[in-house]
Formats: structure tokens, sequence, C-alpha cells
């Protein structure tokens, strides 16, 4: 089966001669939730804003579900739903005949009752009479969700979808994600809430200074990547590591009332046995052991400052 976006070398590079993508490559199928990492300024709403036809790329190419974004602009821009970083609003009309509005750009027949169901989930219905100017920043954010699924799209982009709002709209938000993706909507979002990502994403991809690095399964990231970590309570505060474990990638935290030691699980030989007994050797005593694993977000610190 085709992907139902797919990107071919595409290149971005502007009249100041700043390459912001370097021939990115990437397929995502339907009904998959994939996210895009990527520190500030790494190309992660360049790349989007192509997609969706509101910048134009250098070079490559760009299909959704088969219609090339530049030959077959309207039949491919019809199939995607946008939420930007910006809200960009008529502040003077109402929230309903916004989201009714922005369907019948598309050239949607009306539909009251998706309408309905959509503000309902999205908690606008009360407001549904009340001018955008009178809303909460949350509730404008909300009013973009909703103008975005107007035209029932088959892809939803969210860039930042939830920085910078309330936790209840971040809730509501991922469980509309869930409900689109149960009925085929492709969700494709960047998002600095690297949690989120690693909760809700089937597949992730990293991009750095305009590079795509890496694109993978989040699970199958967490199991080639993500290491586990022992944490060390001290009995009595540490000023410094002891010479004698200086051969040890030991990191001292909490102002010396605890020491860190990521490893590998699945290596045959994990170390622990020996460090505790080097730490005993050493004079030093602990209280409590504790093990956590690795997050998305160590894993992907790691990958951009590896490039560093």
């Amino acid at each position: 089966m085709s992907p139902v976006l797919s990107v071919s070398a595409v290149t971005k590079t502007y009249k100041s001669g700043q390459i912001a993508l370097h021939e990115i490559d990437l397929a995502v199928e339907k009904g998959e939730i994939f996210a895009l990492l990527g520190p500030n300024g790494a190309g992660k709403t360049t790349l989007i804003s192509i997609i969706c036809g509101l910048v134009s790329m250098s070079s490559g190419r760009v299909l959704v579900d088969g219609h090339d974004i530049v030959e077959q602009y309207r039949a491919a821009r019809t199939m995607i739903g946008l939420v930007p970083q910006e809200i960009a609003l008529d502040i003077f009309a109402t929230v309903e005949n916004t989201v009714r509005f922005s369907r019948g750009l598309f050239g949607r027949r009306a539909a009251p009752g998706h309408i309905e169901q959509l503000l309902r989930d999205l908690s606008l219905w009360e407001k549904r009479d009340a001018r955008v100017i009178e809303l909460s920043g949350g509730m404008k954010r909300r009013v973009m969700i909703a103008k975005a699924l107007s035209h029932e799209p088959d892809i939803l982009f969210l860039d930042e979808p939830t920085a910078g709002v309330d936790v209840n709209l971040r809730r509501d938000m991922w469980e509309l994600v869930r409900r689109l993706r149960d009925r085929g909507v492709t969700i494709i979002l960047t998002t600095h809430y690297i949690e989120e990502a690693e909760e809700m994403a089937d597949r992730v991809g990293v991009i750095d200074r305009g590079r795509l690095i890496l694109v993978e399964e989040t699970a199958a990231l967490m199991r080639k990547l993500g290491k586990r970590r022992l944490s060390i309570m001290m009995q009595k505060r540490v000023e410094a590591i002891p010479p004698a474990l200086a051969g040890w990638p030991l990191r001292l935290e909490a102002e010396g009332e605890r020491l860190v030691y990521d490893f590998d699980a699945k290596a045959p030989d994990t170390g622990i046995p020996r460090l505790l007994r080097d730490l005993g050797a050493a004079g030093i005593d602990y209280k409590d052991l504790e093990t956590s694993r690795t997050s998305l977000e160590d894993i992907f610190v790691g990958l951009v400052e590896g490039r560093a």
C-alpha cells in the first residue's frame, strides 16, 4: 500500500543562501501518528509549510495520497488540515461561523451535525455564539483546531499544538487525536513536549539543522537507544566522586546526595554488582537504589548533541 504522504529529496534554500532543508525523504502511512522532533530552527515548520503549500520548495517532490502538491495543488490541499503555531482568526466572527466558513472554503457542503460534534469535542459548543475576540488564548487555540478539522481532512498537521495551553486543552486535544486516528486520519505533529510524542506517536522523526537524521518506530527506538539508569541515594552527602571510582561513568547530582549510573540493560554485564562492591571498598554508604529507563527526551538530546 502506498504511503498517504511521500516526501522525496525536498530541499529549501532561501535567497540569502541559507539552507533550511537538505534533501528530506519521508513516507507516512495512512492512520499513523508521526511525531517530528527537533530544536528551534531545525526545519520542522518549514517542512510542514512546504507540504501544506504555504512555502515553495527549492527542489524535490511531495505527494499527498498520490496527488502532487504542485501540479495537483487543489486536490492535495483538500486532504490536509493544518493547525499552525500562530493563532490567525477573524476576531469579530463568532466561533460557529468561523468553523462553518472554513469548511466552505474547501468546497464542502454544509454539515451542521459535523460542526456541532466538532465544537462539542473541543468544548466549544457553549461558546458557539461568542465572538473570537471574547475568547481566552486556550479557547482561540481550540477554534484553530476546529477550523483545521472542519472539512474532514485525511491528514492533520499539528505544529506545536499544545505549546503554552492549559492542561485541560492538552488532555482534550490528545483524546481527539486518538479518536481521529481510530477513524483512519493520519496525524503529523511537531512538539516540544517529548513525553507526548513518546506516549502518542507510532513513529518519531528527528530533524536537526535541516537534516532528517532518524526515523524510527517509537517502541523500537526506545529498545535500540534507550538505556536504564541506576540512582544511588547517598547515606551522607558526597562533595566529589572519590578517585577510586574515577573509572566509572558516574554523575553526582542533587548537591552530592545522589550518584547516577547509566547502563545498557541488555548488555551481558551491566556492571552494577562490581560498582556496588567498589562503592563499599571506597567507604561510601548508600541508603537506597532506584532504577529507571531513559526517556525519549534523553535519546533526542543525545542524538542532537552527538552531531554538534
